[in-house]
């Protein structure tokens, strides 16, 4: 595997890599990561997003398309080409990380977030130098609609008064008893009491590691829990890695059909970033 690119540093001491994991295959979006964005397409959106971040040291971008190679490269960003059969973007993420021992953290930005803030960034990787105990720092975001918290797609997460990821799930978490008892559904509930809302957290998709333990991560088998949910980080949790969540500086919209895009594509015209 062998990065390519006009920003390389093979030869630098790294502290900080940020790798975004991209690939051309999609199953509501066709070639999500080369959809274009007002003039460019959506992966060259989120490696700009990421770059802003002051405390990146090296951007590389992921990916065993040679389409998205060629685009990424033509806009003077870094590419690692990896294997083809990856089952997830973290497999993909891990590939290129165990070539780089000098990399002491390890940033997974989610090629279909652009417009994830660089703040959001910056904080994320300032949690985890100031934690030590924390192996992984993530961001989140308050929820603004009731709907958002009964869709599944909207990914909750349960934080403790210290800032620690408690749980991440799809489904309405924390769960308000109470309310619902009294209104007989959550839907019910979140209409009546529209200060429920304060309680839920959206999870962006944005993961910062210590590159030990992204590694060991990766050699762990899938816990049962992490398949019931769909969601990987539940792995992490139980095997007792302390996560740390931030909250995002900014709303960020993860592309993930074409409402999604339109919505991303809308307030990039109109210049509100």
């Amino acid at each position: 595997m062998n990065p390519t690119g006009s920003h390389s540093q093979t030869n630098a001491k790294l502290n900080v890599v940020a790798i975004i994991p991209a690939r051309f295959g999609s199953t509501r979006l066709h070639g999500k990561a080369l959809l274009e964005i007002a003039g460019k397409p959506m992966i060259v959106w989120v490696a700009e997003r990421v770059l802003a971040a002051r405390n990146i040291d090296r951007l590389i971008v992921a990916t065993d398309d040679e389409r998205i190679r060629t685009s990424v490269e033509r806009a003077g960003l870094e590419v690692a080409m990896t294997r083809s059969d990856h089952a997830s973007g973290t497999d993909r993420l891990a590939e290129v990380a165990a070539d780089m021992p000098e990399a002491e953290i390890i940033v997974n930005v989610q090629g279909d977030e652009p417009l994830i803030s660089p703040l959001t960034i910056e904080r994320a990787i300032e949690a985890l130098r100031e934690e030590e105990e924390a192996g992984i720092a993530t961001a989140w975001e308050a929820i603004d609609l009731s709907s958002d918290v009964i869709n599944p797609s909207v990914v909750k997460i349960v934080v403790s008064d210290e800032g620690r990821a408690i749980y991440f799930s799809r489904a309405a978490v924390p769960y308000p008893r109470d309310s619902v008892e009294r209104y007989g559904t959550l839907a019910a509930a979140l209409a009546s009491e529209p200060e429920l809302l304060r309680q839920f957290k959206k999870h962006t998709g944005l993961y910062v590691y210590r590159r030990d333990v992204l590694l060991d991560f990766m050699r762990w088998p899938q816990t049962d829990l992490e398949k019931s949910e769909g969601l990987e980080q539940l792995r992490a949790l139980e095997h007792g890695v302390r996560i740390k969540a931030v909250e995002a500086a900014a709303p960020s919209i993860g592309v993930d059909n074409a409402d999604d895009l339109e919505r991303v594509r809308a307030i990039v015209g109109v210049g509100t970033l």
